[in-house]
């Protein structure tokens, strides 16, 4: 897919050094945001999806291409929690020189007239660090040289970062954080996000052709998200994105790009169980909305009654309370023991992922982990995945 825009914009500044707005039917750069000590996983999910020139770096990935890749990252990315595509990159040293900057650049290629839009900024380093006077700035140029109106409200959103003197500025294309996919809308308390699900499973070398099981399922985000990736299901197919109200957007080719993940049935099928009566209903509720019935399965069972499904083993992962969700100390080891002990005594052959706060709980287990690997953030909180081969 092509998108026929105007050709990029080049201003020289006072400096002779360049001003450039993206080429908006060539190669730029996108930025993929990914939860942090979750980049090189994220990195792994945009080679594995075809996007060029992947590199991890703080806070996420950066890749080339074009419209048409920033729309199909949004899609099919499962990890990634927002997509920026970045316009503009130029050296500033005062808000004068920042205001001159911004009305040369073309905002016609990217904002439309009709359509609101917000400033965010951050800045860092900087001889200009006071990021209000950047968003008024920023805000002026691209109503007085464009004509756009501005709106807290906005779905579209201009991140401005000034670091080290360098202006970056993008557009957040993705709207709603992706983790939104429109599906999940019960959640139980401390709920994990389904971009974060996704980067654990594809942590545990999960590609959708083993059954999985989460014995506290809470919401069902784990089972659901395993199942929509055995299935080929695109986890942005139920929601809209804010490209959808830029210049650069072309609605027949964003249509031809929805129709090629319609997904296949898959006969693998996917398990979890809670003690809890709500949070069962909830995770069938939310596999309904996601289209999962057929392939999902979610009952009332306390550890102490948990058993392996018939059929090949495959993965067990588990998110169980740990920190502040659960304020005494002992029962969260009686827990994680009891837990241990069924897994050691029912799932031979299953690996075990468990994704906890603090390495003690995961010995609690007494479960064959290998050595983790660096911990991220989730709720706040830092967490670590533990996880195992084959149990005997």
């Amino acid at each position: 897919m092509r998108v026929n825009l105007p050709k990029k914009a080049v201003e020289v500044g006072e400096s002779g050094r360049y001003i450039v707005s993206m080429n908006t039917d060539s190669d730029f750069e996108i930025f993929l945001v990914a939860s942090p000590g979750f980049e090189s996983v994220l990195c792994a999910e945009a080679q594995a999806n075809g996007f060029r020139e992947a590199k991890p770096v703080t806070g996420g990935v950066t890749v080339k291409g074009g419209w048409p890749d920033v729309w199909r990252a949004n899609l099919k990315l499962r990890g990634a929690s927002s997509v920026f595509a970045r316009i503009a990159t130029f050296p500033v040293f005062h808000l004068a020189q920042l205001d001159k900057r911004a009305r040369k650049l073309a905002w016609g290629q990217f904002l439309r007239k009709d359509v609101p839009f917000r400033v965010e900024a951050s800045c860092k380093h900087s001889k200009i660090y006071h990021s209000g006077a950047v968003v008024q700035r920023v805000e002026t140029a691209v109503v007085e040289t464009l004509g756009a109106p501005v709106s807290p409200e906005a779905e579209i959103c201009l991140k401005v970062r000034i670091d080290d003197d360098l202006c970056t500025i993008s557009i957040d294309t993705s709207g709603d954080s992706l983790h939104k996919r429109g599906h999940k809308e019960a959640v139980n308390k401390a709920p994990m996000r389904e971009t974060l699900a996704a980067l654990f499973l594809r942590q545990c070398g999960y590609s959708g052709t083993e059954p999985v099981l989460d014995p506290m399922c809470g919401s069902g985000t784990f089972v659901i998200e395993a199942a929509e990736i055995a299935a080929g299901l695109d986890p942005g197919r139920s929601r809209q994105f804010a490209f959808e109200k830029l210049a650069s957007f072309d609605a027949a080719a964003w249509q031809t790009l929805r129709n090629t993940g319609a997904g296949t049935k898959s006969d693998l099928r996917f398990y979890g169980c809670d003690r809890d009566a709500g949070a069962i209903e909830m995770s069938r509720a939310n596999a309904a909305r996601a289209g999962v019935t057929e392939a999902t399965s979610f009952r009332q069972c306390a550890i102490g009654g948990l058993t392996a499904p018939s059929g090949p083993p495959g993965l067990v992962i588990v998110n169980p309370p740990y920190g502040t969700r659960l304020g005494d100390k002992k029962r969260l080891y009686q827990l994680y023991g009891a837990l241990g002990q069924t897994l050691r005594a029912r799932f031979s052959g299953w690996r075990v992922a468990l994704v906890t706060s603090e390495m003690s709980l995961a010995a609690a287990c007494r479960l064959p982990f290998a050595p983790p690997s660096g911990p991220v953030s989730h709720g706040g909180q830092r967490v670590t995945l533990f996880l195992t081969g084959p149990l005997p």
